[in-house]
């Protein structure tokens, strides 16, 4: 069964939230959908989270989708907690960036935007409340190419729009003017596809294109943009759909050697500490031995005086900092040797204005240890 790590990112109350509950909804995980007034969904687990209606910190769930698993996290949207966001964009095979069609693109839409596509995660756009009264899809889309990227290409009409009888309808291969917008997006990144569209237009059935357009979207060339409302779940079938079309699972093999990354770190009920890594290959199994690999290590280094350059006092060789004998613990502080006044500085000079006159020691790094990287405690 193929992974596919889903990151829902989007600017503070687009609707990621909603979205999570809708898509656990439609994929037969729970019976009921939870809201964030009430405080009463999935992913927000802290009472603050829950009275505040926000998201603080990220989570994970997962869902089976035709065939694949899901494993979708949610992300805060505020900038306050960007530092969240930030540790999971690296472990993401696809994002869905979320847009609410009535406020539009926002300042953290177009800096999330900027970030995907600059590691390179292949992104949907979602534009979500067209439900709500004040939504707007033509403007919200000439918005997304004005100020997010110009490779985007809307996958659904919305009907009705502002209205609780908003709908959503997907394009199809009968609607000449969809095909036309895809036919010159796709063709701008590839000779062959535009030389052959130029030869004739024939040449290009809905078939190529649909493959071309999920091609071009798992390299991040493209951004297809779906519309729908999470509370009502308007134009959800197109989006999931879209989700194992056009973004790619997860590579890797389970027989290969262990290879991953902790992307968060977090506390259970019982007090216990939870680690989340997303696995690149290998199997990881109960009470496994595990190395962590790091940068090379490197020596100690050069002690600082707590004077300016331009200080008058001499400096001295300092004890170091390393582990204490049989102890491989990070961060314990021991001497290179006995304190005896040879390692310690001089006395204040006679005639110094300083009113400090007492004895002082520097520290520096020793190296870490040569097995792995060392985690401060």
């Amino acid at each position: 069964m193929h992974t596919l790590n889903l990151g829902i990112l989007a600017h503070v109350d687009a609707g990621k939230t909603s979205l999570t509950e809708r898509l656990l909804y439609a994929a037969g995980v729970i019976d009921e959908i939870g809201s964030v007034d009430d405080g009463s969904t999935r992913t927000d687990s802290l009472a603050l989270e829950r009275r505040r209606g926000i998201t603080i910190k990220s989570a994970v769930v997962s869902f089976a989708l035709d065939g694949a698993t899901v494993n979708l996290i949610d992300t805060p949207g505020h900038p306050d907690f960007i530092a969240e966001v930030e540790r999971v964009l690296n472990v993401l095979d696809g994002a869905v960036l979320v847009v609410s069609a009535v406020e539009g693109v926002q300042a953290q839409t177009r800096v999330l935007l900027r970030t995907l596509k600059r590691l390179g995660v292949p992104t949907l756009i979602f534009v979500n409340k067209v439900d709500r009264r004040g939504a707007a899809g033509e403007r919200v889309l000439r918005q997304i190419a004005d100020r997010l990227t110009p490779a985007a290409v809307a996958m659904t009409a919305v009907h009705d729009a502002g209205t609780r009888g908003a709908r959503v309808t997907p394009y199809g291969a009968a609607d000449t003017a969809f095909t036309d917008r895809l036919a010159d997006l796709l063709t701008t990144h590839d000779d062959t596809l535009l030389a052959a569209y130029v030869e004739d237009v024939s040449a290009l059935p809905y078939e190529r294109l649909r493959r071309e357009l999920a091609e071009q979207t798992k390299r991040g060339l493209v951004h297809p943009v779906f519309f729908g409302s999470a509370v009502t779940g308007a134009g959800l079938e197109a989006l999931m759909a879209g989700l194992t079309e056009l973004l790619p699972t997860a590579g890797g093999t389970a027989d290969g050697p262990v290879s991953g990354t902790v992307f968060k770190v977090e506390r259970g009920p019982a007090g216990e500490k939870i680690a989340w890594v997303r696995m690149f290959s290998g199997t990881v199994r109960t009470r496994d031995l595990l190395t962590f690999h790091g940068p090379a290590p490197r020596g100690p280094t050069r002690p600082r005086s707590p004077r300016s350059a331009s200080s008058t006092r001499a400096r001295h060789p300092a004890a170091t900092r390393s582990p204490r004998a049989g102890s491989a613990n990070c961060g314990d502080w021991a001497t290179s040797g006995p304190a005896t006044p040879s390692a310690r500085r001089p006395r204040t000079p006679p005639g110094s204005t300083s009113p400090r006159r007492r004895w002082r020691r520097s520290w520096s790094r020793a190296t870490p240890p040569t097995n792995g990287r060392c985690i401060s405690r």
